[in-house]
């Protein structure tokens, strides 16, 4: 697909958004009944299941153990139906194993690991469906998950990707966007609060007088994301509420 097919005369995308706009996005909390948090995440067509374990005692005694914080282990797989290309991969894939790193260097600055010394906090996050985006929905289900788990953390992580086409921003990149030829591209993780960045991923060159543009409009992306975020949260605490009562009575 060539890049002038991107972004019709009239502004408008492959999928018919304009170039400020993000996709869907539909989310939920307390997904999953066996781990201490979990989420649901879908972002257009990219779905993310994410579950929570801990703080708990860890397995075993690592070189990353620190006694007076928590580790954080990230646990990231693919399933095999996620894309039209049928492929298992295996748990040593070096994009696998470099999206946990992602997810768990980003986790590791938000999470107030001081509060959990000498313990293990488990994220397995496991893509359901890949349509682009997808370091953005793991570490947004992620964020959402490990709110659910009651873990404490300085702030939400709210993550979006931006690029660039013909010096045009676009924001939220799907899949036919990703993968066209040259592309640039990049994922941005902040805090809202502060807006502390808590995550800058490049997969490609962007010039330096267009990096601020498209960085900005990836931020601006972050702080609706948040919205949507802090809506769920409190679908699921409203939830909560409404069984505890229910039990009572």
């Amino acid at each position: 697909m060539s890049r002038q097919e991107l972004l019709s005369p009239e502004g408008l995308r492959i999928d018919g958004r304009r170039a400020n706009e993000l996709r869907r996005i539909a989310c939920k909390a307390s997904v999953l009944n066996t781990a201490d948090g979990s989420a649901y995440y879908e972002q257009g067509n990219t779905k993310v299941l994410v579950a929570v374990f801990g703080p708990r005692e860890p397995r075993q005694r690592t070189a990353l153990q620190q006694h007076d914080q928590a580790i954080i282990n990230v646990e990231f797989n693919v399933a095999p139906f996620s894309t039209s290309e049928r492929r298992k991969r295996s748990k040593g894939d070096k994009r696998l194993l470099e999206i946990s790193s992602f997810v768990r260097q980003t986790f590791e600055g938000a999470v107030q690991r001081g509060v959990y010394p000498r313990s293990q906090i488990d994220i397995y996050v496991h893509l359901l469906q890949h349509d682009g985006g997808m370091l953005e929905a793991c570490v947004n289900a992620a964020t959402l998950a490990l709110v659910d788990a009651g873990i404490s953390m300085d702030d939400y992580v709210c993550a979006c990707t931006a690029g660039l086409v013909d010096e045009q921003p676009l924001l939220d990149l799907n899949g036919q966007e990703e993968s066209a030829i040259n592309m640039p591209g990049l994922t941005v993780a902040v805090l809202p609060r502060n807006g502390s960045i808590a995550l800058l991923q490049m997969e490609s060159k962007i010039h330096a007088t267009k990096l601020d543009d498209v960085m900005q409009l990836a931020i601006e992306g972050c702080k609706h994301i948040h919205k949507k975020l802090d809506e769920a949260v409190l679908a699921a605490a409203n939830d909560l509420a409404v069984k505890l009562n229910n039990s009572v009575q």
